[in-house]
């Protein structure tokens, strides 16, 4: 047994023995539970956990006769569980600090809704446009509550700072689906919230000027709700039952909002910095008036008056209070006009000190010794002694602050690379002189250390901080290296958290959430809603009991696949050999888990190599892992699909048909449908050269194709709702699997139109076919954008409603072949029918001189729609300017005749000049017409190609 899990172990033998948490069911049956429940010391589950609990029973789907999901049920129990909810809320006196502190927007958002439900709030009607004046006490109140929260104005205020992860409920945790979800949801409220912002803003405003008390329910005046619906609002509609919330109280509070969400404004427009100044200040005023014992009135003092001190400085408004006058108020003015003590001597600031008997100035003097000397730093000077005497013994508030200004040092724009390497060298210098490893680790987790320092000179410091670490804790049990840096709560949560989105080096994330988990007992694989795993590993991995191997595990692996994604190979190994080594430990299900990953990390390795052009053969030990996870046997293990796909279409790319067709097991094939098609693909391209041999095994691949495509079959497709095994690079597997396709959907077309063969139609998922080819085709375009056969084919396919796409890849397949057409396209390239869709597209795009044109591409002229086309008038193309490509004098002389006829002198007479030319007479040698001919066809598609471009 390792010292962890012995060290673990111990830690959890010496711990006291609980009490068994009650049950959410235990206050359904009787009700009565509840408050006696919630007055206990330490009630567990706790108010916000209830509410949690509550609300989630209320709120499950139900399920029909028919098998549908249906809202949840108005019923009486989930009308009583919602009420509980309520209670308590109730209990906590309706303290939305703590609300949000433990509830998730999307519930927060449910309890306070339910809250104007039970208050008899008129529904459809804006808050904006009621009375509150004229409303019950505990109905507006409610109103209050939830505009309150809806600033949000709280809520919009915190959404705008970098977002950190919500407290999930107890029972999300391994509900991974249900992740995404929530924020959908999360981010559809706050959409709504900053809409009606302004209409919250107003409603608040206008609770200022109500001077009489307010009322708040509790958990008696719920009880009586739920005796008598008509009591909704106390006894009766006008009485006074409830909490009493007196008008400054109110005041206070919603003063302190309001400010709030003014100084967040401030950030776009500095005036409404004003509004915010006035509003902390009656808020400063109101606050020394109160009790405070009183309840509902939640106004963090501190943070007020930091947002105080700041509207001062920002609107430039003096307080009588502050003595211009004292040093204090002299380096306060200083300050205020954005100097920062940068260029106040030092000695000076020293003398205030000493003058200071209350101390108020030292934090001061240490500020702007930090200022001189990021100035200096950035300058190339040398820094003073005094800043050395300061790191022998800094503050974690000193260190924050020299983090600050060295990050608002680099906002400025166009920071030359000098001055980065400069604050590099700074920041490395400070990181050496640190004493204190935990003060060192908090500068190594800042954004500056990891975006300016070279990696080399980041190894190198992490290495001495291990040493430092090691040195300092000679005495103390030995641990794993891991364990080298201490937890320290004066590290700054947020900081390591971005470090931990950061970071790519499995040492350093482990040491950030070793220190995490010191600080805080929550899931840390959440605080990046991007970091996903495949659904298939998700419950594995959060059943694992461990916080710190769980976190640990997740958050490697979905690094590891996110470096994947963007080809980021050397440090997806390194990550994925991370946890491999982790997991190898204690679950032998994870460990294959992660052999699986590493296994297709290097076949996408290999394959982004070829193709970038590097097609050296795989190495025999990839190609034998390959074989091997092919063949191996499934005992309760958790597979991704797209794992076995890509295994069959490497082994199809690097052309080991020998493997698939002949050494394979049978009994291989037939259970195992990814190898099954892949040998069918390998033996149909084998015996193409003769086609009487591959009939038999092209006939197989027809009908499991067709299988796959059927509505019946439970073939699942990847995430990305393509069939990823018919994505590969082998030319001759893509044309045979396109030339597939593209019959599979001819015919599926063919029995729609005729409404032949309605069973096969019905059996066969008609989308599932166009959209494959349609990815077939693409994906092969995207290999090899010259390849006529294939361009063909994409224009076949736009050709049933999208007539100019069409057209663009028709001529581009003949420009390809053709080197822009100076040459003559292949006839085989332009066969009749190919032709035929063109004149189809034009006629249809209203083109129809370009139609009259192209007839005379056709083996036999069709004069018959040559001439339909001429005698439309409603033409969008330039019309008498083809005319010149018209070689035919048959459609040159009705082109003259219906000129005449229509009394078109002018268009005439261009028909005329065309037809004049010499070498056009019939008389002359077949080959002079035929170069005339070829000439002109050359023309007007090189024409057409810059039209349709």
């Amino acid at each position: 047994m390792s010292a962890e899990v012995a060290d673990r172990e111990a830690l959890s033998c010496s711990r006291p023995c609980t009490p068994p948490q009650a049950s959410w069911f235990e206050f359904l049956l009787d009700p009565s539970l509840l408050e006696q429940h919630l007055q206990g010391p330490h009630p567990d589950p706790s108010p916000v956990q209830l509410i949690v609990q509550l609300l989630e029973q209320a709120s499950k789907p139900s399920v029909n006769e028919q098998n549908q999901v249906q809202p949840p049920a108005d019923n009486r129990r989930n009308r009583t569980l919602k009420l509980m909810a309520l209670k308590a809320a109730a209990h906590l006196t309706w303290d939305l600090k703590v609300l949000e502190k433990g509830l998730t927007i999307p519930v927060l958002n449910m309890l306070l809704n339910e809250l104007l439900c039970v208050s008899r709030v008129p529904p459809g009607v804006k808050h904006v446009d009621l009375d509150l004046s004229t409303l019950p006490p505990t109905t507006a109140m409610a109103v209050l509550v939830y505009n309150r929260w809806s600033v949000a104005i709280r809520t919009i205020v915190l959404s705008s700072f970098p977002e950190k992860q919500t407290k999930p409920g107890p029972h999300q945790l391994n509900m991974m689906s249900l992740v995404q979800q929530e924020k959908e949801l999360t981010e559809n409220i706050l959409s709504v919230l900053k809409e009606q912002a302004t209409d919250s803003i107003t409603v608040l405003e206008g609770a200022l000027n109500i001077k009489k008390d307010f009322y708040i329910h509790t958990l008696r005046t719920l009880d009586l709700l739920a005796a008598d619906p008509s009591t909704a609002n106390g006894e009766t509609e006008s009485s006074t039952a409830g909490l009493r919330i007196s008008a400054d109280h109110l005041h206070c509070q919603v003063h302190y909002d309001l400010g709030g969400i003014y100084f967040q404004q401030g950030c776009s427009d500095p005036s409404v910095y004003e509004k915010a100044r006035e509003h902390f200040r009656m808020a400063r005023e109101l606050l020394t008036k109160l009790d405070s014992s009183a309840s509902f009135c939640c106004v963090d003092e501190q943070r007020l008056a930091g947002y105080w001190s700041a509207c001062k400085t920002l609107t430039g408004a003096s307080d009588p209070s502050d003595s211009q006058h004292t040093p204090y108020g002299q380096i306060s003015c200083f300050m205020r006009n954005h100097d920062y003590g940068l260029y106040i001597p030092l000695i000076y600031v020293c003398l205030c000190v000493l003058n200071d008997r209350d101390g108020a100035l030292e934090e001061v003097c240490h500020k702007l010794c930090v200022c001189n000397a990021v100035r200096d730093a950035l300058e190339g000077g040398v820094l003073g002694v005094s800043f050395h005497q300061l790191l022998l013994k800094p503050s974690k508030n000193t260190i924050s602050f020299l983090l600050e200004v060295c990050a608002r040092s680099m906002d400025k724009e166009h920071r030359s690379e000098t001055c980065k390497r400069k604050m590099a060298l700074f920041i490395k210098s400070v990181c050496n002189r640190l004493e204190d490893v935990s003060l060192a680790f908090m500068v190594s987790s800042h954004k500056l250390f990891m975006e300016l320092l070279q990696d080399e000179e980041k190894k190198i410091l992490m290495e001495q901080m291990r040493k430092s670490s090691a040195t300092v804790n000679l005495s103390a049990k030995p641990l794993p290296s891991f364990y080298d840096i201490p937890a320290s709560a004066s590290v700054n949560i947020s900081q390591l958290e971005q470090q931990l989105i950061l970071s790519l080096d499995p040492l350093h994330i482990r040491q950030i959430l070793i220190e995490l988990q010191g600080m805080a007992e929550r899931p840390f694989w959440r605080v990046n809603s991007k970091w996903e795993v495949p659904v298939d590993y998700v419950n594995v991995i959060l059943a694992i009991k461990d916080n710190l191997t769980r976190d640990l595990v997740y958050i490697l692996m979905a690094k590891g696949l996110h470096c994947i994604s963007i080809k980021d190979f050397a440090h997806a190994r390194q990550l994925f050999t991370a946890c491999l080594e982790l997991v190898t430990e204690f679950s032998p299900k994870l460990r294959q888990v992660m052999l699986n990953e590493l296994l297709l990390m290097e076949v996408r390795g290999h394959e982004a190599g070829a193709a970038e052009g590097n097609m050296e053969r795989p190495p025999p030990d990839l190609v034998s892992r390959v074989r091997g996870y092919l063949e191996m046997r499934i005992h309760d293990l958790p597979l991704r699909q797209i794992v076995g796909e890509e295994c069959v279409v490497f082994m199809l790319n690097w052309r080991e048909n020998e493997y698939l067709t002949l050494q394979v097991p049978q009994s291989l094939v037939n259970s195992n449908p990814y190898i099954k098609l892949g040998q069918l693909i390998a033996s149909t391209c084998k015996e193409l050269p003769g086609p009487k041999e591959s009939r038999r095994t092209a006939k197989e691949l027809w009908e499991v194709v067709v299988q796959i495509c059927s509505v019946s079959s439970q073939h699942k497709r990847s995430s990305d709702g393509r069939v990823s095994l018919l994505k590969q690079r082998e030319p001759l597997v893509l044309t045979t699997l396109i030339s597939l396709f593209v019959r599979l959907h001819n015919i599926v077309r063919v029995c729609a139109i005729n409404g032949s063969y309605l069973f096969f139609l019905q059996s066969v998922d008609v989308e599932a076919v166009v959209v494959t080819l349609k990815e077939l085709v693409n994906y092969a375009l995207s290999l090899n954008p010259n390849n006529q056969s294939w361009l063909c084919t994409q224009a076949d396919i736009y050709f049933g409603n999208q007539y100019s796409a069409a057209m663009h890849y028709y001529l581009q397949a003949g420009t390809v072949c053709s080197d822009y057409f100076t040459k003559s396209v292949p006839p085989d390239v332009y066969t009749d029918q190919v032709l035929k869709r063109m004149i189809k597209c034009c006629s249809l795009l209203n083109c129809h001189t370009q139609v009259a044109v192209l007839c005379q591409f056709l083996r036999e002229v069709d004069y018959m729609t040559a001439f339909k086309a001429l005698q439309e008038q409603n033409s969008h193309d330039s019309m008498d300017s083809f005319y010149g490509y018209i070689w035919d004098v048959t459609i040159l002389e009705y082109l003259t005749y219906i000129h005449h006829k229509r009394g078109e002198g002018d268009k005439r007479q261009v028909a005329i000049k065309a037809i004049g030319q010499t070498e056009l007479n019939s008389s002359n040698p077949e080959e002079v017409l035929q170069l005339a001919a070829q000439k002109r066809k050359k023309k007007f598609l090189q024409a057409l190609a810059k039209l349709y471009f």
